[in-house]
This record gives structure tokens, sequence and C-alpha cells, in this order.
């Protein structure tokens, strides 16, 4: 179900804990899972839960938790905007409007190629260089204005 380079990166988060505590992994081996899969399919999600010896549910729960998790499928590029209220005192809806519309979309929309899906957040933790987002959960862009933007999505394409 996963690469075996997936594997091998999970199980190197596993070798992190006490061999009984395989379950410690979950939230990386979910991630991990993600990076390769793009989203977390339902068989995906179970494929994690059993090669981590853990109840389906156990993986579900984590998955259906944290927003950071994509449970359907997204573009390729995830831009996730802080709509926080440090971020939007530092002008975060002009962000949000920006790319809205040069995207042609709205909030959990993707493009029609496929190439972006734009997505809300709550605090990142960088609040004094807002607004800000990030780009599929990694890559974090700071003190953005249209100029900004611009240049991030032409560096996209």
């Amino acid at each position: 179900m996963l690469s075996s380079e997936s594997l091998i990166q999970i199980d190197r988060e596993v070798a992190k804990y006490p061999p009984n505590n395989k379950q410690s992994a979950v939230m990386s081996a979910l991630r991990i899972a993600q990076i390769e899969k793009g989203w977390l399919a339902p068989e995906t999600i179970e494929f994690v839960a059993t090669y981590l010896e853990i109840p389906a549910i156990a993986a579900w729960e984590v998955a259906t938790f944290y927003n950071m998790y994509e449970l359907k499928p997204v573009g390729k590029y995830k831009l996730t905007v802080c709509t926080n209220l440090p971020c939007s005192l530092m002008g975060a809806q002009s962000v949000v409007e920006y790319l809205q519309d040069k995207l042609g979309i709205g909030f959990n929309e993707t493009t029609s190629d496929g190439k972006f899906t734009l997505k809300m957040s709550e605090c990142m933790g960088s609040c004094g260089e807002g607004p800000l987002l990030t780009i599929n959960n990694h890559k974090m862009r700071v003190q953005l204005t249209p100029a900004k933007i611009d240049e991030i999505l032409a560096g996209l394409e």
C-alpha cells in the first residue's frame, strides 16, 4: 500500500519509541503516508494502523482530529492561510481575498486544473510574521503582500 521508501521512514519513526509503544508514531506515519499519496484515503489510514499494529479507530481518531491531514483529494499545492486574530490584524483577510480572486476558488476548494487547494487555519505559531501561509504543510511564507503571493504562485507553476 505504501512504497518501501515510506515504510523505511515510518520504521525510523517507530524506532524512536519503546517497542510496545508503536502507536506513538501514528502522527508521523500518517504524515509520511499523506506525502506519498497526496491525501489519506480510508484504506491508507487502515494500512497505517495495521502496519503499526494498532486498532484502525486509533489512526482514524488522529486523522480526523488534526487539520493537517486531508481525508479527500486536494490540489498538488495546498495553500493554508492563517486567519487567527494576530494574522487578521496584520491583513490576513486581504491575503485571503487576493488568493481567492487570483485562483478563482474559495476555502476548501480546488482549482479546476487540480493544482491549488485553498484552506484556512488557526494559529501557526508565527504571529509576529503575519499574514502567513503554508504550502503543503511544510513550507511557510510570511509577511504576505500581493507581490509576494504572485511570486510564490509563479514559483509553484
